[in-house]
């Protein structure tokens, strides 16, 4: 019935509509260019090619085969700076880890800048990683519902074919029995443990997993290698280049964020706050200055 009503009748049709004019440029944009890549024989194998392919046989329109490709692009660009964010708070909640992925990348890497083959150098960055996504989930209850295919039976209660569940990842990430002292961003969890995101989140043994954060059954993750790649990358490069630490308040107090507040939505991260985020040394800032020109 509602969506029937007249848009002078519900400012949020409007507003909805007005937004979309907005949008449909920008992702259309990007597509009509993979497309003039493709033309030109510059395009690299990607999924944008691979929909312009399938458009030919489907019949989608542009504005479907853009909003399909910008979709999963705000996914992993939201969710990724989501949990960049958590991490940031949390090395200035935790000193005490920061200062230990730090001796572990000066040890290992020194005064170059890190790289993405440093990764299995790297063995507590990683587990940096997995404790970031357990310790704040950036979709707390899932990205997407998913469906039960046949009747079931959980601690008594009957799940009926077609029914609708929703993944309560939080809830699962702080399980005490799993992870004592849950509250506490403990990257000692993970350390040794050498799955990839991937392996971890199709591993048939439930306890063997490190988190929930990419989800589960079939309707997991697609882009959960390029998350667990972009956020090492991110988080040695943070932690090699900047020394994070806490605002003071005009009497000399820290002025702490709040690890237990999340912004509400589907992509959650801590509310702004302030922090102190300096360079460590002057050599490591003109490499920085240096890689931003090239």
């Amino acid at each position: 019935m509602l969506h029937h009503i007249p848009d002078i009748l519900s400012s949020t049709k409007a507003r909805a509509k007005a937004l979309h004019e907005k949008e449909r440029p920008f992702f259309v944009g990007f597509f009509e260019e993979a497309r003039r890549s493709l033309e030109a024989g510059t395009l690299k194998p990607c999924i944008a090619a691979d929909m312009l392919r399938a458009q030919e046989s489907e019949g989608f329109s542009d504005v479907q085969a853009a909003y399909t490709l910008g979709s999963w692009f705000e996914a992993g660009s939201d969710t990724t700076s989501s949990t960049m964010y958590g991490f940031a708070c949390a090395m200035v909640l935790f000193p005490d880890v920061q200062k230990r992925a730090q001796d572990e990348i000066d040890d290992i890497i020194g005064s170059r800048l890190p790289t993405l083959d440093d990764e299995f150098s790297l063995p507590y960055i990683r587990a940096c990683v997995k404790e970031s996504l357990r310790w704040m989930p950036v979709a707390s209850i899932g990205a997407a519902p998913h469906a039960v295919t046949r009747d079931d039976v959980y601690m008594g209660y009957k799940i009926p074919k077609g029914a609708g569940l929703v993944h309560n990842i939080y809830t699962l990430n702080m399980d005490e029995r799993r992870y004592p002292n849950p509250r506490v961003f403990d990257p000692q969890r993970f350390y040794g443990d050498k799955q990839s995101a991937a392996e971890a989140a199709q591993n048939p043994d439930w306890s063997a997993r490190d988190h929930y954060g990419f989800g589960a059954g079939r309707r997991i993750c697609l882009g959960m290698h390029i998350a667990e790649r972009s956020l090492f990358l991110t988080f040695v490069r943070m932690l090699w280049a900047f020394n994070f630490s806490s605002e003071k308040d005009a009497a000399g107090n820290d002025l702490l964020p709040d690890g237990e507040n999340l912004t509400p939505g589907l992509a959650q991260h801590p509310p702004r706050f302030a922090a102190r985020i300096v360079p460590r040394d002057p050599k490591r800032t003109q490499i920085i200055l240096e890689a931003e020109y090239e």
